[in-house]
Parts: structure tokens; C-alpha cells; sequence
């Protein structure tokens, strides 16, 4: 007989329910959530400052009983309760193992039932350079990622792949380690300036330094090239899946697939939160090009290195000659060094992507690139922590114009973290404004006519951060897709499970669900699993969810 619950979407009603244990090592237990009244989903003004109206983008903010001209953009935003704003949902950073294959596939067929029921339009995943090419150069393994192309496709689901051509390890939330592919750490340990290097001369292993992109530095290739070639086998392999169960490309540029400098790795305790980060322009690749750019206006002293007074990791922005209230961040020699920098990391970006929309032209993929969600010391006229990331972002200039302008010119979406984050929930020493950040991106993409899409930056399973996407995704607008962050057992426990339904409910209908049902009145069936009378000691019941 098949084993069959009836549910309204989001398993409501339901006590908890026991499952016979299947062969994945993984929980059998399934928490539904008991009968109570649901939440309700509050979509409030997300900006805390205060602030006021402008018509030429800048606001007015009082800080420090001054009044200064800031970027920050307006509160004021339209309100459209039309917009759908399709739900995706990362999978593990493990989804494939070290062995390239699909990791706990029953687990894995499960959990995508379980959230095709929620209403989630599909899923996202990491394609690991450290896995696909590992074997050596040219040599690629997509048979894991063709096993789970098709198994989303079963359920009726979407898929989105990022290119991720960085390390798995030493970032916040990453669970497991996945190091660059043998044969391109082998080509590091020969020349160690192929990666970021800080002032002190700290290696960081997560990511090709962008100043060798069009050097044949990896086995006569570019890693311009080696990154445009995997883009290029995938595009191959899973040709007849694109557009239709893939529709959307990440395309990774740095540390944490994010456009962006790896200035506050977490490994070994080298930066802790809230501290300012290092700019990484060390290596001989960068150092080069910083000498030929001042050279090339007359300032050759400028072009010996970094800011030597911009502190260390774990230091405030008032700590720093730099970085503080009336740093050297705003002289002509601060403007320039900032200027290099974002621009190096800006044109990387650009290369990549100009790549990859060959790559994938006609294809009926959407492509995206993602930028880093950093809302420390963003009230500080510097943005210190900003800048240190490669984000040309100050009190007096917008630092996301450019990168929107970008990618609205190549057609890709911009997909920004934080989106769950508020003011209020930040420690006060850290000068943090994840709200008024995530506004002035909206502004910025809104501006040079990008499509923004959004992620939340930590694991969160509680009402209120739902809220807060909520109230973004639907002020101005709204957000092309949101990215959960993260499929895992908790995302299925209890009232996690309830309060992540509702929330795929209301953004799927374009918030006018503030709640769903008390009872099932839909009769949604989810399929668990098949048992035969006789067969049951020789084939257990496939569990539900639950990685």
C-alpha cells in the first residue's frame, strides 16, 4: 500500500510522526507542526535612520547633531501586492562528497518532496571546481550533479548552479572542506603569489588572486580561461536541462562565490566579527599593476603597496589613521588607492561574466553574480569593512551604482546576502545597518535597471526574519528570487518547518497570504513512501526530509 498524508502544503496538523529507519544514517523522526494558531507575517519600514526624502537619490541623515549629505536612499518605497517572489532553497555544501557522488540520495530525494509540498520553486547548489576538476586539467566529473539534475527534475523542481570556483572552508557557515582542485594547489605551492596575500604576507588559499586573470599561470591556461572551460564543459553535459529544470547560473568571482576580496577569512581566528579586514593586494600580480597605475598619473610613491596605516584585521575604523572619521581614506592618495582597487575587482568581474554570457548565450539560463552583504561599520563615514571587500563605498559615494550598472549592461542579476537582517538585532559596538544597506542596493540596482534578488546571510528559522524579507521583497521593487539559506534537519523540526511554509506562502502570492490555514482544506497529498505487506522487512519506508 502507499503510505500517504494529506496536508495543505505545509504539513500543518500533523503529530509528531515516526518513520522506519532507512539505510542513509539519517533522522527517521519527522516534527509537524502542532495545531496553533499560525503567525502572522509583518512587513514594516525596514530603515531605522532617520531619514528624508530626496529626489536626487541622496538623503539627508542627522549624525552627530550635523547634518551631512549622505547615499543613504529613501525609506519611502511603493508597495505592489502583485509581486511573486519565487523561493529557492540551498542544498548542503556536501550535497557531493569528496568521492564525487551524490551524498544520502534517499535523504536528498525526500527533502526535495518535502519542499516541492511547501511551494518552493527549486533549489540551489554549489558546482565545486574541487570536485568537477579534480582529476586533472581538463578532466571533469558531472556525474554526481547528473544525478541530481535529475532527481530535481522528479519533483517538478528548478535548479540553480553556481560556478564555484572557490574553496569550501574557513568562511562563516561552512560546514565541510573542500579544498581547490590537487593539480591547482599544486601550481600555488610553486608560485604562492598566485593567490591573495595580505600586508603581513598571509596566504589565502580560497580563490585565484584576480591580478594573474590572463596570466598562463595554471598549466599554460589563464584562470580565466580554466574557469570559462568549466563553464563551457557544463554547459555541454547538461545542455538539454537548461532553461527548462536549470534556468539560473551563478557565476562565482571570488571568496564565497561573491564578488569580492577575501579580507576577512575566518580560518585560523585571523578576523573575527566586527573587525575592519585587510586589503589583499599583495601579491606580485597586484603589486604590479598598483605601480603601473601610479605611475601612469606621476605618483610613483603611491604605487609601493597598500595604505601602510589602515590596521589590522580585528581593529575598529578609529583605531586607524585610515579608516577613521577624518581618515586618509578621503585624501588624493586614499581616493586613488580605493579607486585601483575596486576597479581591479570590478573589471574581474566583468571578465567573467563576459565569459560566461557566451558561454550560456540562447541557452534560456538566467546568469547572476553575488555580492557580499557587509553592514559592519557601515555607519561609519568610511565603511571600512566595505572597503577592505573591494566595495568603494563611503559616506560621500555610492559604492553599488557601479556594480549594478555592470550587470544591468550584461543582463545578469544581482543577488544580494542580508536580506533577513534588521538594526535592532545588531550589537551597538559594531556600527551595523544590514537595513539601510540592503535599501541603498535596492536603490542602486533600481537606478542602472538590475534585477535584484536576495539571500539571507545566516541560518534563521524564527518569524521575525521571514518578516523582514517579507517587507523587502515587497517595498520598491521587490526581489527577481529569494535563496534560503539552508536545507539541513533543522529547517524540518517543529515550528522552523511551519514558520519557513508560511513565509514560501505569502512572497509566492505576493504577501497578500499574511497566514496560512489552521486546517487542511486543499487535500494536498504528499507521497512519503511506498510499503508492500509483504515486502516490508526487505525494503524500509523512505524517510521524510531530513539531511
Amino acid at each position: 500500500m502507499a503510505l500517504t498524508f494529506c496536508s495543505s502544503i505545509s504539513l500543518i496538523n500533523q503529530k509528531e510522526t515516526k518513520l522506519p529507519k532507512a539505510k542513509d544514517d539519517v533522522p527517521t523522526k519527522v516534527f509537524f507542526a502542532k495545531t496553533k494558531p499560525s503567525f502572522r507575517l509583518r512587513a514594516k519600514s525596514s530603515m531605522q535612520a532617520h531619514v528624508t526624502r530626496n529626489n536626487n537619490f541622496n538623503s539627508e541623515v542627522m549624525i552627530n547633531e550635523k547634518m551631512e549629505k549622505v547615499h543613504v536612499p529613501s525609506v519611502a518605497h511603493s508597495h505592489n501586492d502583485s509581486m511573486r517572489v519565487p523561493v529557492f532553497v540551498m542544498l548542503p555544501l556536501d550535497t557531493v562528497t569528496m568521492g564525487g557522488t551524490l551524498n544520502k540520495p534517499r535523504a536528498m530525494n525526500a527533502s526535495l518532496m518535502a519542499l516541492k509540498s511547501a511551494g518552493v520553486e527549486g533549489v540551489m547548489v554549489d558546482a565545486w571546481w574541487g570536485l568537477v576538476e579534480k582529476e586533472g586539467p581538463l578532466k571533469y566529473n558531472w556525474e554526481a550533479y547528473a544525478e541530481l539534475v535529475q532527481m530535481v527534475q522528479k519533483h517538478g523542481l528548478k535548479l540553480q548552479v553556481v560556478m564555484s570556483f572557490h574553496q569550501c572552508g574557513g568562511n562563516v557557515g561552512d560546514s565541510c572542506s573542500i579544498p581547490l582542485p590537487p593539480w591547482v594547489l599544486e601550481e600555488i605551492s610553486k608560485n604562492p603569489d598566485l593567490v591573495y596575500t595580505d600586508r603581513s604576507g598571509r596566504r589565502n588559499p580560497e580563490y585565484i588572486s584576480l591580478g594573474c586573470d590572463s596570466m598562463p599561470v595554471l598549466r599554460g591556461r589563464t584562470p580565466l580561461q580554466v574557469y570559462s572551460d568549466y563553464m563551457r564543459s557544463f554547459r555541454d553535459r547538461f545542455r538539454d536541462y537548461l532553461g527548462s529544470v536549470i534556468i539560473e547560473i551563478q557565476v562565482g568571482m571570488g571568496p564565497c562565490g561573491e564578488l569580492r576580496y577575501p579580507s576577512y577569512p575566518e580560518s585560523n581566528g585571523t578576523w573575527r566579527f566586527p573587525g575592519i579586514g585587510e586589503f589583499q593586494c599583495y601579491d606580485k600580480y597586484m603589486r604590479a599593476s598598483l605601480e603601473a597605475s601610479a605611475e601612469a598619473i606621476g605618483k610613483k610613491e603611491w604605487g609601493r603597496g597598500g595604505p601602510h596605516d589602515s590596521g589590522q584585521y580585528n581593529q575598529f575604523p578609529e583605531d586607524t589613521g585610515f579608516f577613521k572619521r577624518e581618515g586618509t581614506w578621503n585624501s588624493e592618495y586614499g581616493q586613488f588607492f580605493l579607486d585601483w582597487y575596486s576597479t581591479k575587482l570590478l573589471e574581474h568581474g566583468e571578465r567573467i561574466l563576459v565569459s560566461a554570457k557566451g558561454i550560456f548565450n540562447s541557452s534560456g539560463v538566467t546568469l547572476s553574480a553575488k555580492v557580499a552583504g557587509i553592514h559592519w561599520h557601515y555607519k561609519a563615514r568610511s565603511h571600512a569593512a566595505e572597503l577592505t571587500a573591494g566595495y568603494y563605498n563611503t559616506r560621500f559615494r555610492d559604492g553599488y551604482l557601479p556594480i549594478a550598472q555592470m550587470l544591468a549592461k550584461h543582463g545578469v542579476v544581482f543577488n544580494f546576502t542580508c536580506m533577513e537582517m534588521r538594526d535592532g538585532e545588531q550589537p551597538e559596538h559594531a556600527n551595523c545597518s544590514p537595513e539601510g544597506l540592503v535599501h541603498q542596493v535596492k536603490m542602486a540596482t533600481r537606478t542602472a535597471g538590475a534585477e535584484l534578488a536576495g539571500e539571507n546571510a545566516l541560518e534563521r528559522y524564527d518569524a521575525g526574519a521571514f518578516a523582514q524579507v517579507l517587507s523587502t521583497s515587497n517595498s520598491g521593487s521587490g526581489l527577481a528570487a529569494f535563496t534560503y539559506l539552508r536545507m539541513n534537519k533543522r529547517l524540518f523540526e517543529g515550528d522552523n518547518w511551519r514558520h519557513f511554509v508560511e513565509f514560501v506562502k505569502s512572497v509566492s502570492e505576493g504577501g497578500r497570504r499574511q497566514r496560512l490555514p489552521h486546517s487542511d482544506s486543499c487535500g494536498t497529498h504528499l507521497y512519503v513512501g511506498h510499503i508492500t505487506a509483504t515486502g516490508i522487512q526487505k525494503q524500509q519506508a523512505q524517510e521524510l526530509a531530513l539531511v
